[in-house]
């Protein structure tokens, strides 16, 4: 039969593909629309399982919230062109809610459930279905749900989607102020990069470790010395424990620097005592996820000039 331009242009409308895409689908069904769209997302399983090889290390992190809860995604791309490319931009949207309202525990149960936009396919289903339509390797990386029980969640998402924090704090008075210093923290957080609360959190085994390295550049240092300067064993022990307190600090978010300080010397925990008395609250920190675009991934780095050689070479 013949496919008319108006078929086309409804199919290509409802999937994002290609004009001759389309209109191939829409022979090869005999201009059956859901068919078609059928047809496209096996001819998308196929470039999927093509792209598989490739690196995508660009992409988005995106938070759902709603009331007392919040989730985050990653959802990696392949370029940075297609993670600001708003149909893209939808769709993380729309994992970030699947996370909101989703029990599972990990990736796997995650990619398993009924997607929310359409129920006849799954999570990792209708991944598949914008690999066929933006046409590049898509990841869902990773996902985090938070429920504050005893209090409320703050977010932040800095750079269009770059990095996203989920702040969950327990407090008895949930008002403006308190939000807005959960905001602020969510943005210490999104800037310094914290990986632990607070001293407490951090483990013996990490403490061993880095001790085992603060000692072998503090041995190195005192021995490039002149013979002269060079400090006993008990000097360099203390020095450690000094530098390991200071690694320490950095890198626990109540023991940072608040960076809205005025007098750039306030703690985050006295910060948060401060806000705590002026409120009437009874203000912990319970927790926080951040969320940054391809942290830990190995991007590809491919040398053009080698490549052209090669080839002129094969």
């Amino acid at each position: 039969m013949a496919i008319t331009a108006a078929q086309v242009k409804e199919l290509r409308e409802a999937t994002g593909a290609g004009m001759m895409d389309c209109k191939k689908a829409l022979t090869e069904t005999n201009g059956d629309m859901d068919a078609a769209v059928e047809y496209l997302r096996k001819n998308g399983i196929m470039k999927a399982e093509k792209k598989a090889s490739r690196i995508a290390a660009e992409g988005l992190t995106m938070i759902a919230s709603e009331g007392n809860a919040a989730a985050v995604v990653e959802v990696n791309s392949e370029t940075d062109f297609v993670a600001k490319n708003e149909k893209f931009r939808d769709y993380v949207c729309k994992v970030a809610n699947q996370a909101l309202h989703s029990d599972a525990q990990d990736l796997e149960s995650f990619l398993a459930e009924k997607w929310e936009d359409n129920p006849e396919e799954t999570v990792k289903e209708a991944l598949v279905g914008m690999i066929a339509v933006i046409s590049e390797k898509l990841d869902i990386r990773r996902f985090k749900k938070v429920v504050a029980d005893e209090g409320c969640v703050a977010t932040y998402v800095h750079g269009g989607g770059r990095i996203s924090v989920i702040v969950d704090a327990k407090t008895n008075v949930v008002n403006d102020a308190v939000k807005e210093a959960l905001t602020n923290l969510a943005m210490q957080i999104a800037a310094l990069n914290p990986k632990y609360v607070s001293m407490d959190d951090v483990s013996e085994e990490y403490k061993e470790h880095e001790k085992e390295i603060l000692l072998a550049q503090a041995i190195k240092e005192n021995e490039e010395l002149p013979e002269n300067k060079r400090k006993p064993q008990q000097i360099i022990e203390k020095m450690l424990m000094g530098r390991l307190t200071k690694e320490l600090k950095e890198i626990c978010l109540l023991e940072q620097v608040y960076v809205k300080a005025a007098d750039g010397k306030q703690t985050v925990a006295q910060y948060l005592a401060d806000v705590a008395k002026q409120n009437g609250a009874d203000l912990s920190i319970r927790g926080f996820v951040r969320y940054e675009t391809g942290e830990g991934i190995e991007k590809r780095v491919d040398d053009f000039a080698a490549e052209v050689m090669a080839q002129a070479n094969a």
